[in-house]
């Protein structure tokens, strides 16, 4: 029952915050003149003869409040303007380009998790160490190294040297036939997941080529600060008085690590994860744009370019919502390890 009331809360509150996502990104929206907003209400306002009738309208001189009514009624509908970038409406391209960065996010955020967290679990229990002086020298490395550096590195490496080994883009342009054809048919968009439902290894084994590189990429960048973070966490639930008693009782080393140590470091480690993985989904603009990988990053970054007001702004608006709900899950995972957190104890 307490657990059941903890949701509830946290569902609740979620309302406002989601509303005060949307007051924000309206607020963005002030900053273009009102021939640029109209973009969120027809194709291309610069195609009519009368601009000031476009304006008229739909209200973009009216009071800020009353704009906001209007804005708002069409977001709810589904309607976040027209995409000059890709030449459809902004709601469809989300929707198109999202499959490719779920994809990424699937592929690389177990590895930089499940990794960090393994790594920095050994380096903690192994402190000063052979193996904890390696983990924690990677650590510095891979955090150090800016990612477009890294991404276009690799692509030098393993496409241009090793004359495309490993490829950027999604797919190469004869499997890209072949999935866009009569033969193949497109049940989510993500390439390995359709690959697998049409019984097609060929689609499924080029789909992985293309993902090694920018998944390496994300993984190298930020399994290094995961890891740093589990390692610090773990040493200070190793010096609690409880592993001490653990010990005492005659428990094996592996059971005091993994399930008692190891069960209470992974609560500040659950934060970071989960907003790594939302800004995966939410699209890595640096490393989508590096590969030419035509995900949410990449449809951002192209818009950014472009001055396409209307697609930026549902982006944000798409990150926003994105990392309130990642919030809600983590809070809710939170509740999950520690109950102290539903009943409103601090952790300490």
């Amino acid at each position: 029952m307490e657990l059941r009331a903890y949701i509830l809360r946290r569902l609740i509150l979620l309302i406002p915050v989601l509303f005060g996502v949307t007051i924000l990104i309206f607020a963005l929206l002030q900053l273009f003149d009102p021939v640029e907003r109209a973009a969120l209400y027809v194709k291309d306002a610069r195609q009519f003869g009368n601009i000031d009738e476009i304006i008229e309208r739909y209200g973009l001189n009216d009071p800020v409040w009353q704009q906001f009514g209007v804005w708002f009624n069409e977001v709810i509908h589904g309607n976040l303007g027209w995409s000059k970038v890709v030449s459809m409406p902004v709601t469809r391209a989300i929707w198109s380009f999202l499959p490719a960065t779920v994809e990424l996010a699937v592929f690389a955020a177990p590895l930089i998790i499940l990794g960090g967290v393994f790594l920095g679990k050994k380096a903690a229990a192994h402190k000063d160490r052979t193996i904890d002086h390696i983990t924690r020298a990677g650590a510095i490395i891979g955090w150090s190294l800016p990612t477009f550096w890294l991404g276009l590195i690799l692509l030098m490496v393993f496409y241009g040297f090793f004359t495309g080994l490993l490829p950027p883009e999604r797919l190469s342009t004869e499997t890209s036939i072949l999935v866009n054809s009569d033969q193949f048919i497109r049940y989510t968009k993500i390439n390995t997941l359709d690959a697998i439902l049409n019984g097609n290894g060929q689609v499924f084994l080029d789909a992985l080529r293309h993902l090694v590189l920018p998944v390496v990429t994300l993984t190298v960048v930020n399994i290094a600060f995961i890891m740093r973070l589990m390692r610090s966490s773990m040493l200070e639930a190793l010096g609690k008085g409880y592993i001490f008693s653990a010990r005492a009782k005659g428990l094996s080393e592996k059971v005091v690590i993994n399930k008692h140590a190891g069960r209470n470091a992974l609560i500040p480690v659950l934060t970071v994860s989960g907003y790594i993985f939302a800004s995966i989904v939410n699209g890595v603009v640096v490393t989508e744009t590096i590969f030419n990988y035509k995900g949410l990053g990449w449809f951002a970054w192209q818009s950014a370019i472009n001055l396409d007001a209307p697609s930026v702004l549902a982006f944000a608006l798409f990150n926003g919502i994105l990392f309130v709900i990642t919030n809600l899950v983590v809070d809710l995972l939170y509740a999950r390890i520690d109950p102290r957190i539903r009943l409103g104890a601090s952790v300490t």
